[in-house]
């Protein structure tokens, strides 16, 4: 639940709720894709070491397969690449599983939750996603140990401050002007998991992360303005290999 002036975690609670539609035809019972999603981005990397991948993005309208949209765009996953987090999905048997501070990238299907950035709003031509404004002090907290592990809060309102890792949003060199919160490892956030996963801006190709996926300015910025809450959006991150064998059960592109 957002705690007003203090926890500005589970973004996606401003999201339309998900429900339990199972009514669209043609979706696979075994996928863990809501029947109900109606945008996909995919990121295929080419193994479970690899640092690039690519982005596309994908459309369905009602029980129709999907129709990719635009055309594949580069990104950069984790310094050590991929492993299995926390989402939607059931992780495979084959492959890491992530834990906080691998500087692996989550692999599965998860939701996205808020937009975020520097601005007063979103990037021209956005569908009223929703979006939080970052102000100076706004952090997420990557300590395991603390009551606020894995949200996105205002340490300012916070009378006792429980933490000892937290990433300031607010950041000088601006990788995070443009960003969208990973639903990775909530709402029951197990400890130790991984925390803190977001789409946002990279330092150049090839430039790993800590965690997150990162690309160029003005892919986020697009990728942002196509968002539509109502369309429910999920992220599918997967290494070329298991997208394979997991593409008929999931129902993927």
């Amino acid at each position: 639940m957002w705690k007003t002036g203090v926890c500005l975690a589970l973004l996606s609670l401003s999201l339309p709720a998900w429900g339990s539609d199972t009514s669209d035809a043609g979706i696979s019972p075994a996928s863990p894709i809501p029947a109900g999603t109606h945008q996909l981005i995919v990121v295929q990397a080419p193994s479970w070491s690899a640092v690039t991948a690519k982005l596309q993005r994908y459309v369905r309208r009602g029980g129709d397969s999907w129709a990719a949209q635009g055309t594949p765009v580069d990104v950069n996953v984790g310094r050590n690449g991929l492993a299995w987090g926390r989402g939607l999905h059931t992780p495979g048997d084959a492959g890491p599983t992530k834990k906080e501070g691998d500087q692996r990238s989550p692999a599965g299907a998860f939701l996205l939750g808020s937009a975020f950035g520097y601005g007063d709003g979103l990037p021209d031509g956005a569908k009223g996603y929703p979006y939080l404004h970052l102000r100076r002090g706004i952090s997420c907290i990557e300590d395991s140990r603390s009551k606020y592990y894995n949200q996105v809060i205002d340490p300012s309102a916070v009378t006792r401050a429980d933490w000892s890792a937290r990433d300031e949003m607010l950041r000088s060199d601006g990788l995070f002007r443009w960003g969208i919160v990973v639903e990775h490892n909530v709402p029951d956030a197990l400890r130790g998991a991984g925390s803190c996963i977001f789409l946002h801006i990279w330092r150049g190709l090839g430039k790993g992360t800590a965690g997150c996926t990162a690309m160029a300015p003005e892919t986020i910025a697009d990728l942002i303005a196509w968002l539509n809450a109502a369309d429910r959006p999920v992220l599918v991150q997967l290494p070329q290999p298991e997208y394979v064998r997991l593409r008929a059960g999931w129902a993927l592109p």
